[in-house]
C-alpha cells in the first residue's frame, strides 16, 4: 500500500466503495486523513465499515470542512450528467480528485525521480502497460504495474527513487488527476469511446491530451488524426514529444516496417528491435504497442539489448490473443476479449487462413464491419445468439456452420484445420465479436472455456501460462 500521508490530518469526502474504492480509502486512513465515505449500494457501505472505514450519507455532511473529495472513476463526473456528489463538492469549491492524483502526489512528496511511465489510449493500452513492465521486470528493474489494469494504484509498493511504475490509466482516471506528470506519457490512439461519458470527441481527445501535456516526454502515436494533431500542438507548446507509428515511415521517432521496429532521426532509419518469430506480438496493432513499449522503456534508461529480449520473452495477456496450444500446422489463439466487431478485427487481420469462432450476445452493427477479412477466414463457426445474423452476414462469402455450442465449436474447429491441406499455419481462433452473456458470465469465463476446449483436443500441446 501507498499511505496517502499528502492529506495527512486533513478531512477527506470520498464515494465509490468497490475494490479500488476501498483500497483508496485505506491509503488515505494510513496516511493520516479523516475519511467520510459512502456508496449508492447499501452493501459496497456495509463492505467498507466492516474493514474500519467510517461510512455516512454524504448529503448530510458538512462539506466545508473537506479539503478534497475523492471520487471512483465508474462515477460521472460530468456526463450524461453530473454524480450528486459532484455537485454537493462543486458547490462548496472542494476539489475532486481520484486515486492516481493521490499516487501522483505521493511520488511527488517522496520520490519525484521514481521512473512513472503512464500509458492511455483508446485500444492497445492493457497490452501495452503488461509489455513495458515485463520488459522493466526482465532487465531487472524494480516494477510496479497497476491503475486501470490489474492492482489499484495506491495498493502497489510506496514509492522510491530506483523502483519503476508502469501505470494504465482510463479516460475517467486522467479527468480526476490534474497534476498527473509521468516520467513517460504513452498516448498510443484515440478514436470515439466512452462519449457518454465525455459529451463529445474533443471533450473526449482534450482529457487523453492531459497525460501527454503532463510528461516529462510525450509519445504519441500518429496513426490517427486526432493523435497526429494533438502531437503537433504539443510540440508547438515546447513539450518534448516522439512519435510513433505502426504504417507510416517519419521523419523523427519510431515506426514498424513490417516486423522490423526503426528509428528515424532527421528522416535517416535504422532497425533497431524486431518482431519477427515473437507469437505473442503478431499484427499491425501489436506493432504499437511494441513501438510505445520500446520509446517508453528507452526514456528510462534501458538498453536496446534489454528490450529485444524483453520483447522476445512476452508471454501475452491472457484473452488477448493468445497463444493457447499447437497440433502441427494448427495455432490454436484465444482472443475472447474482442467483444465487438472492431476488437474481433486485429486478430483476423493477423493470420493468413482462420477457422473462426463467433458468436454471443450481439453488438450493435454485428459482423458488416469485418467484411473486407472474410477472404482470410476458411470457415466459421457460431455460436449463441448471434448465430443466425451472423450466418445472414457470411452468406455465400464464407462457409460457415450453426455449432450452438462453444465445445462443439472447438471440436469442430479443430478436425477441419487439421485436415486443411494448404501450405503453413492455420489458426483455430476464437475472436467472438460479441459480449459472452448469453452463454458465459464474461469474457474472462469464455476464454477459459475456448483454453479448456482446446486442451482436450487430441495431440494438442499447450503453449506458455496455458493451463
Amino acid at each position: 500500500m501507498i499511505p496517502a500521508a499528502s492529506f495527512a490530518g486533513k478531512r477527506v469526502s470520498l464515494f465509490g466503495l468497490g475494490g479500488s474504492g476501498i483500497a483508496t480509502a485505506r491509503a488515505l486512513i494510513e496516511g493520516g486523513a479523516e475519511v467520510l465515505a459512502w456508496d449508492d449500494n447499501p452493501g459496497s457501505v456495509a463492505n467498507a465499515a466492516a474493514v474500519g472505514i467510517a461510512t455516512g450519507d454524504l448529503r448530510g455532511a458538512d462539506w466545508a470542512k473537506f479539503s478534497a473529495f475523492v471520487l471512483s472513476p465508474g462515477v460521472p463526473l460530468t456526463h450524461p450528467k453530473p454524480h450528486w456528489t459532484v455537485e454537493l463538492a462543486r458547490a462548496s469549491g472542494v476539489e475532486i480528485i481520484g486515486d492516481i492524483e493521490l499516487f501522483c502526489r505521493q511520488r511527488t512528496l517522496l520520490a519525484p525521480a521514481a521512473p512513472f511511465i503512464a500509458i492511455t489510449g483508446t485500444n492497445g493500452k492493457s497490452t501495452t502497460t503488461a509489455l513495458t513492465a515485463h520488459i522493466l521486470k526482465s532487465a531487472g528493474r524494480d516494477t510496479q504495474m497497476g491503475g486501470n489494469i490489474g492492482r489499484a494504484v495506491m495498493t502497489l509498493d510506496p514509492p522510491e527513487p530506483g523502483r519503476h511504475y508502469v501505470v494504465e490509466c482510463s479516460s475517467y482516471q486522467i479527468d480526476l488527476a490534474p497534476s498527473i506528470n509521468p516520467t513517460a506519457g504513452v498516448l498510443l490512439n484515440l478514436t470515439p469511446d466512452h462519449l457518454d461519458r465525455h459529451g463529445t470527441m474533443q471533450h473526449y481527445a482534450a482529457i487523453k491530451e492531459r497525460l501527454a501535456a503532463g510528461s516529462e516526454t510525450a509519445i504519441v502515436g500518429v496513426d490517427d488524426s486526432w493523435c497526429a494533431q494533438l502531437a503537433d500542438r504539443l510540440e508547438r507548446a515546447g513539450r518534448h514529444v516522439i512519435r510513433i507509428s505502426k504504417r507510416l515511415p517519419l521523419t523523427d521517432g519510431y515506426f514498424a516496417d513490417g516486423t522490423n521496429l526503426m528509428e528515424a532521426v532527421h528522416g535517416r532509419y535504422s532497425r533497431i528491435a524486431f518482431l519477427e518469430g515473437i507469437g505473442s506480438l503478431r499484427g499491425q496493432h501489436n506493432a504499437q504497442n511494441a513501438l510505445a513499449a520500446l520509446a517508453a522503456c528507452l526514456k528510462v534508461g534501458l538498453e536496446l539489448g534489454e528490450i529485444q529480449s524483453g520483447l522476445e520473452s512476452f508471454p501475452g495477456l491472457a484473452h488477448r490473443m493468445e497463444q493457447v496450444g499447437r497440433k502441427g500446422h494448427v495455432l490454436f489463439i484465444n482472443d475472447s476479449k474482442a467483444t465487438n466487431a472492431d476488437a474481433a478485427a486485429p486478430a483476423l487481420s493477423s493470420f493468413a487462413r482462420i477457422y473462426w469462432i463467433a458468436g454471443g450476445l450481439p453488438k450493435e452493427g454485428g459482423i458488416e464491419p469485418l467484411r473486407g477479412l472474410f477472404p482470410r477466414i476458411a470457415k466459421a463457426y457460431l455460436i449463441g445468439e448471434a448465430a443466425p445474423a451472423f450466418s445472414a452476414t457470411l452468406g455465400e462469402a464464407v462457409p460457415y456452420e450453426i455449432s450452438g455450442t462453444l465445445a462443439a465449436a472447438v471440436e469442430h474447429a479443430a478436425s477441419d484445420a487439421a485436415r486443411d491441406d494448404g501450405n503453413g499455419e492455420v489458426v483455430v481462433l476464437l475472436s467472438p465479436a460479441c459480449a459472452s452473456f448469453d452463454q458465459f458470465k464474461n469474457f474472462e469465463v469464455r476464454g477459459e472455456a475456448f483454453r479448456q476446449a482446446a486442451s482436450t483436443v487430441d495431440g494438442v500441446k499447450l503453449i506458455g501460462g496455458a493451463r
